[in-house]
């Protein structure tokens, strides 16, 4: 469906995000008289009034009766797609759509790698954009990564580089390359399951004429075998890390303790990025150097720097289990405090658990609505841990039990939504109670079509 289609039809927008303002402002350039209604929360319905000031805001959270007045739905890709009064009002004959589905049908023009995964998406998309640009090639960088393919409706490139989460991989398409970084469990509350979430990650597949993967990922492997074009990145023959060097099959081309974003699982995103960049037709090779000056991404193992005798590490987007594990891999052989707790999404922390027990860090602090929960299967498994309430206690707690010179890592392995708004909000905080400055650690660089 193009924005175009929409005209004639009873439209409404679900959601006031940066994706809901992009699309409205999408829908109003090319259709700028269409009469538009939009959902938004109680607390937003004064500043969507003020952003346009034409639409009909509905502060409340719409049911089906509400959503099958209308012919169409733009929905933000936080709101879940299995949610039961959109699930009813599809089966009324409302059609639902979004803004990334909206981008894709009026670019068909667009030569896209999309770029997904449970972690290392985000890395591995700005890594590619970056390497490109190196190259010479205008290259475009938006989508889950913080900036709505909407916003850059008409802009050009020669090249996208588009992020997409497990909300958007069923929008997008057709792509000339979808890229899957990894797969574990991950947003179980918005799939329903993790089979769901699974198979909504896989739709990318679907939706790309070529695909390349993550040998390391038996799971991803064995449900992608049958794409008819798969490639592969992390194995001997292709793009791969060994012996603390990213090499294309027998060639030594970087030193991993060259690259600036710490850890082996860094340098793996990096061949993915390299092996997507070979594919499409470029210069891969070429482009190897111009991995030293790639910034970290903030929020991602990122180093704040040293305060009060510690060095803080900040890597609030760790949100599974796994992804903390990974950032405790790149630490290996420092004195390790590591943070871990926050919303309760009900993933299994069976793995960490028994990684704790066969190699723990120097010291753990379990804090947030789940701390509870993850400490006491440390205990039960005879790891010791420390228990707090809150992300400030639990960095309190940290400075007395981290000796001198030793690291303080917040890596999660859960959502913020327990204390903050969401990780960019935690992450901030925690460096504040480091006693950094919030903001300077946000930003991108390199978004948009340069």
């Amino acid at each position: 469906m193009r924005i175009a289609d929409l005209d004639g039809k009873r439209v409404a927008v679900w959601g006031f995000g940066r994706e809901g303002r992009a699309a409205i402002t999408a829908i109003r350039s090319r259709l700028p008289r269409l009469p538009l209604t939009l959902f938004c929360s109680d607390a937003e319905t004064s500043a969507a009034s003020s952003f346009d000031a034409s639409l009909v805001v509905r502060g409340q959270e719409p049911d089906a009766i509400a959503l099958s007045s209308f012919d169409v739905v733009v929905k933000s890709p936080g709101i879940s797609a299995y949610k039961p009064a959109l699930v009813a009002a599809q089966e009324a004959g409302v059609r639902v759509t979004s803004g990334t589905a909206l981008w894709f049908a009026e670019r068909p023009d667009a030569r896209v790698i999309a770029i997904t995964g449970t972690k290392g998406k985000s890395t591995t998309t700005a890594l590619l954009a970056h390497l490109a640009r190196s190259l010479g090639v205008r290259t475009a960088l938006a989508g889950n990564i913080g900036m709505p393919l909407l916003e850059l409706l008409d802009a050009s490139a020669e090249l996208w580089t588009i992020e997409l989460s497990s909300f958007q991989t069923g929008e997008a398409g057709p792509v000339d390359m979808g890229v899957i970084t990894s797969l574990y469990e991950e947003h179980l509350d918005w799939h329903g399951s993790r089979e769901r979430y699974v198979a909504d990650k896989l739709k990318l597949a679907d939706a790309s004429r070529t695909l390349l993967v993550n040998a390391q990922q038996p799971v991803l492997l064995e449900r992608t075998s049958g794409h008819p074009h798969r490639l592969l990145f992390g194995q001997f023959d292709g793009w791969h890390v060994a012996g603390g060097a990213i090499r294309r099959g027998t060639q030594s081309l970087f030193d991993v303790a060259g690259l600036r974003a710490p850890g082996e699982h860094n340098a793996l995103n990096a061949c993915a990025a390299l092996a997507a960049l070979e594919a499409m037709g470029f210069d891969a090779l070429a482009a190897v150097p111009a991995l030293a000056s790639f910034r970290p991404l903030p929020h991602r193992l990122q180093p704040l720097g040293e305060h009060d005798g510690f060095a803080w590490i900040n890597d609030s987007i760790a949100t599974t289990p796994q992804a903390t594990l990974a950032a405790l891999g790149s630490l290996a052989g420092k004195q390790v405090t590591v943070i871990v707790g926050g919303h309760d999404r009900g993933l299994d922390w069976h793995d960490f658990v028994a990684a704790m027990k066969a190699h723990a860090p120097h010291a753990i602090v379990a804090q947030g609505a789940n701390g509870p929960r993850i400490a006491k299967a440390l205990r039960d498994a005879g790891v010791v841990v420390e228990e707090t309430d809150t992300l400030a206690a639990a960095v309190q707690c940290a400075r007395a039990t981290t000796p001198a010179g030793g690291t303080i890592l917040l890596s999660p392995g859960a959502p913020s939504f327990d204390q903050f708004h969401d990780y960019a909000e935690r992450g901030r905080r925690f460096a504040e109670l480091a006693g950094f400055d919030g903001h300077e650690i946000t930003g991108i660089d390199g978004m948009g079509a340069h």
